[in-house]
């Protein structure tokens, strides 16, 4: 029954976010999809400490999906990858509930170190295409990671991450990303940089034409005052 109830539950998801789908028996054919029941089936054995057949079972996953979830991977309920093909989640990696991800997201540690080492991504996070999470930190709660953006620090919850390195661009967002799954219309904190600094160079022009203005008055008052004279 609980295989059965794994297959539902995939299938439900999947369909869900993904508006590709048009049958339940296409889910079947998904990457994601067997990516999940093999890591499952892997997970397991990982549990049990049968390590080498552990892995065996999901390098066959990686053969047959593009996907590496390693087997002592933590995965909580709804979790989504779209696609999926370069999709990498390390060892100590810890997902919670109802996360995305898409293409090319790699969960990742930072060296050889022992322990903990891949990142923990909380609650309703959002991970676009391309983008790598790499260290022993946790990406807060509804949160969104841009599309190739590299996060290397710890992220608040329902916070926006952009960019190399990743930085914090918006905080507090109500909307769950699940809901929108929009990997696009996030902040670009480069154009708001050059905005920025393009009313800054307007104010300071401006500023220097007030200047210059004041300047020919007082030297305009002064011509006439030397003629009154």
């Amino acid at each position: 029954m609980g295989f059965i109830k794994n297959v539902r539950e995939e299938i439900k998801i999947i369909r869900e976010r993904d508006p590709a789908i048009h049958s339940n028996m296409e889910v079947f054919l998904y990457p994601s999809f067997k990516a999940m029941l093999y890591y499952r089936v892997a997970h397991k054995q990982y549990v049990k400490g049968h390590y080498f057949l552990a892995r065996l079972i999901s390098q066959r996953a990686v053969r047959k999906t593009g996907i590496e979830i390693h087997p002592g991977a933590q995965i909580g309920k709804g979790f989504f990858i779209d696609h999926g093909t370069g999709v990498v989640i390390g060892e100590t990696a810890i997902i919670g509930d109802n996360v995305t991800l898409y293409q090319g997201v790699t969960l990742g540690g930072t060296g050889k170190e022992h322990g903990k080492r891949h990142p923990t991504i909380g609650n309703n996070v959002m991970i676009s295409t391309g983008a790598k999470i790499l260290g022993s930190f946790k990406i807060g709660d509804n949160s969104k990671i841009g599309a190739g953006s590299v996060v290397l620090e710890e992220v608040p919850a329902n916070s926006t991450v952009v960019g190399v390195p990743g930085r914090v661009v918006k905080r507090f967002d109500a909307t769950l990303p699940q809901d929108k799954l929009d990997q696009i219309h996030l902040p670009d904190p480069v154009m708001e940089d050059i905005a920025n600094l393009q009313r800054a160079n307007s104010e300071l022009i401006n500023r220097v034409l007030e200047l210059e203005a004041r300047i020919k008055n007082i030297d305009r008052e002064a011509k006439i005052e030397n003629q009154s004279e």
